[in-house]
């Protein structure tokens, strides 16, 4: 299992409930400060992470994204 957090930066008020709906999404929620939501995924291959990221981009009002892929 691969673990990854993708911030995004979006000024849309619901863009953490939306990031839920991705699958793969096991948790996401809104943040202050640069970023205005956090994605935590779960994926079987690191491989995974950009497609989960690619569909993130896509929502509409996503400005960026920003991926960061957990190390053990």
């Amino acid at each position: 299992m691969v673990r990854a957090i993708i911030l995004v930066k979006s000024p849309k008020k619901l863009i953490a409930a939306r990031l839920r709906k991705v699958n793969s999404v096991s948790d996401s929620f809104p943040t202050s400060g640069q970023f205005d939501a956090v994605a935590i995924i779960d994926v079987e291959q690191l491989v995974e992470i950009k497609e989960v990221a690619n569909q993130i981009q896509k929502i509409n009002g996503v400005e960026r994204t920003e991926t960061m892929v957990e190390v053990q």
